[in-house]
């Protein structure tokens, strides 16, 4: 893809601008760290158009406080008192959902991550987002709490122009033949081959 231009052209009756300007399904996989980084990356150039952000962020602890969460929750204050870059929402399932203020056990994961996919169909059906970052979704799929083929089948057929980045790792076959762009996270090298833990400011 030279220049940004693509390599094949195909023959699907839509302009430049329409092939251009589709809605995308993102997924982030693979063992390797940055997954989540580059979701929220992606995030930062959306809340600069402009467009609503949705963040739904499963298995992470409600302990765990993240510096995209941080910025993020700035950035929709900031938002709210000048009106620059766009709306952001941001849903936890470790702390219960925001709607429900359910405190997340052991034994019912499971059911708020189905509680938490429930709320994204109707999110994604009445349009409420521009951008979504579902972060650690793959594993909710991995493990059997949702349905691959519900996932699937709403994430294909979502309306309007709604962008979706889902990240974790051993995404489905089905869910990496659907997404428009994959991305594989694969380690060449990583600090902690040499003993060295996460560190402040670059882990969190």
């Amino acid at each position: 893809m030279p220049q940004g231009k693509p390599d094949v052209v195909p023959q699907d009756g839509l302009t430049t601008r329409q092939r251009r300007n589709r809605p995308l399904l993102v997924v982030h996989t693979g063992d390797m760290k940055g997954k989540s980084t580059a979701a929220f990356g992606m995030a930062l150039r959306a809340w600069n158009q402009g467009w609503s952000i949705g963040v739904f962020q499963f298995v992470k602890s409600a302990k765990w406080k993240v510096g995209e969460e941080a910025v993020f929750r700035t950035l929709g204050e900031l938002h709210e008192q000048t009106g620059q870059g766009g709306p952001v929402v941001w849903n936890k399932m470790g702390e219960g959902w925001s709607w429900a203020r359910k405190a997340g056990t052991e034994e019912d994961h499971a059911a708020n991550a189905r509680e938490g996919w429930a709320e994204i169909k109707r999110q994604l059906l009445d349009e409420q987002h521009d951008f979504y970052v579902l972060d650690e979704f793959s594993y909710l799929l991995k493990w059997g709490w949702l349905d691959v083929d519900d996932v699937v089948e709403a994430l294909t057929n979502r309306p309007g122009h709604q962008h979706v980045v889902i990240t974790g790792r051993a995404a489905p076959p089905k869910l990496i033949e659907a997404a428009d762009l994959v991305v594989e996270m694969t380690k060449v090298k990583h600090p902690m081959d040499a003993g060295q833990k996460g560190q402040r400011g670059i882990e969190w």
